[in-house]
């Protein structure tokens, strides 16, 4: 009875009704569901750019940084791997393991390798170009150009190095990258990054490369440079690799005919697992080029000071003989850089009675000798030019005509000052033939010593190591004496005149690029001046 009288006490008389807890159960649920979904998903966007959706949403939602370019000394850290580690590496792999690999080289790509577990693999060695072809829409990369290689020293490995450029540099880079061009990729100028890799049917494996400089590219025999440029954007809809299966083979059959008639007669193709001759010189490479930093003015030593002394005052004559006598008994002067002001003026007619020759021999150093950092200029006064005495100079040497031959091309790079080159590997004249032997690998390389101009050029000079008379005679050094020091200097530098002397330390070396053995025992170590 009470319940029938309070059903009508609601406010707003009407009747109360029971609560849905069914509808708000289900209501919840699907809330936490679309959270749970939403938070899955965010792991699942921001986790894996790598994939094409994920990219594309990442790209709209403005949470992809542009493609960095990357400094030589400030590289992401990485090992260097040579054609026969990178098969060895990535031959053994499961598909499952390989496609997992193959996410996070793109992966630490994409982030500019911010988050990189472990150490990224960059390539080294020697490698031909089979064909090369321009990027499209159609390509992970939109621009630029892709060239396909084969290793020299490893015929089962396939590269095709990426060329990301802009579209105004595309017809400088089709006549660059042809057909047999060789590309050389150094430890010490390169950093071409692995971001991905493919396992072949017929067992060999092709790898993607890109490199993170993004520098400036030219021949060694040739004219003209191509700049590349960051991707602003890839396509990963697209697929790996760059060059697909039929593209590919069609560019392996035209690369077969092209060696074919490249080789003299009676002598076939080399098959890739077969045992291959060793690589010979190439007659034309790829390489990058760096801007040279602005070049200071060289110190030349002078013979006569800036502002010479005031002419000599006549100086009463001292009273009583005490002062004679010590007059008598002092010391001869110094010369007028070690004397003080006041004692300047009796030391001008000391400097008149010293012959000329002598002169010149203190206020000067060695002719031909280099002025460094280390060694002040030191000035004379009332002597004459230093052009007067003639220079002792060593006959030149006749050397063939490809003897100054540069791996760096004759273009700029990168110089340093004293001291803050990047951290390699010092060694002397005499660790050349050890150098010889195992190769550089990859490795940066620095050379010091005492050397002596033998020839110069324009920008081009040959040295030979500087030993004294007993090491001649008792055959110390031998690796050194049979060296050729052949030193390639960037633009704006003037090489040494023939026959001086130049000394090299641990704070101003020269980097070596190659060394060469010859069959007679002879060295032909090339170098270039990278110090400001």
């Amino acid at each position: 009875m009470a319940r029938d009288f309070s059903r009508y006490d609601d406010r707003y008389g009407g009747a109360r009704g029971k609560t849905n807890v069914f509808g708000w159960s289900i209501a919840i649920l699907l809330l936490t569901g679309f959270a749970f979904a939403a938070w899955l998903g965010s792991f699942y966007i921001f986790g894996q750019p790598e994939r094409p959706q994920s990219y594309r949403i990442l790209k709209k939602l403005h949470k992809i940084e542009p493609t960095k370019r990357f400094e030589l000394t400030v590289a992401p850290a990485g090992e260097f791997l040579n054609p026969k580690q990178l098969f060895d590496r990535y031959s053994v792999m499961l598909p499952t393991e390989l496609a997992t690999k193959n996410a996070e080289l793109a992966r630490n790509y994409i982030r500019n390798f911010q988050q990189v577990r472990g150490l990224v693999p960059y390539v080294v060695g020697r490698f031909q170009i089979m064909a090369a072809r321009e990027l499209t829409s159609r390509d992970v990369f939109t621009s630029g150009m892709v060239a396909l290689a084969s290793a020299l020293d490893q015929g089962e490995l396939l590269i095709e190095h990426v060329y990301p450029a802009d579209a105004q540099v595309m017809p400088l880079m089709k006549q660059t990258l042809v057909t047999g061009l060789e590309i050389k990729l150094e430890r010490t100028h390169d950093l071409s990054a692995v971001i991905h890799a493919d396992r072949l049917a017929d067992g060999r494996i092709m790898i993607t490369t890109v490199p993170l400089l993004y520098g400036t590219y030219t021949v060694s025999r040739g004219t003209g440079a191509f700049s590349l440029e960051p991707p602003l954007d890839l396509n990963l809809a697209a697929g790996w690799p760059l060059f697909k299966e039929t593209i590919r083979r069609r560019a392996e059959e035209n690369f077969a005919a092209y060696r074919q008639s490249a080789l003299p007669p009676g002598q076939g193709v080399p098959v890739p697992g077969l045992p291959t001759p060793p690589p010979v010189a190439a007659a034309n490479e790829l390489i990058r080029v760096e801007p040279a930093a602005p070049v200071p003015p060289p110190q030349v030593a002078v013979a006569s000071s800036k502002h010479p002394p005031p002419p000599p005052k006549p100086t009463p004559t001292p009273k009583g003989g005490k002062l004679a006598k010590n007059q008598k008994t002092s010391p001869p002067p110094a010369s007028p850089a070690q004397q003080p002001a006041g004692a300047q003026r009796g030391a001008v007619p000391t400097a008149q009675t010293t012959p000329a020759g002598a002169a010149i021999a203190k206020a000067t150093p060695p002719v031909g000798a280099l002025p460094s950092a280390t060694s002040p200029v030191v000035s004379a006064v009332a002597s004459p030019p230093i052009t007067s005495i003639p220079p002792t100079v060593l006959p030149a040497q006749p050397l063939p005509g490809d003897a100054l031959a540069s791996t760096a091309g004759g273009a700029n790079w990168k110089t340093y000052p004293a001291g803050k080159m990047p951290v390699g590997r010092l060694i002397a004249t005499s660790d050349l033939r050890d150098v010889a032997d195992r190769g550089i690998a990859g490795e940066r390389v620095y050379l010091k010593g005492q050397f002596v101009v033998n020839f110069t050029e324009t920008n081009r000079a040959v040295l030979r190591p500087r030993t004294k008379l007993t090491d001649t005679v008792l055959h110390f050094g031998s690796g050194a004496q049979s060296a050729r020091i052949i030193v390639e200097y960037p633009t704006g530098y003037t090489p040494p005149q023939q026959g001086s002397v130049v000394t090299r330390d641990e704070a101003r070396p020269y980097e070596i690029t190659e060394v060469r053995k010859q069959a007679d025992g002879q060295l032909n170590v090339f170098v270039r001046e990278i110090m400001q």
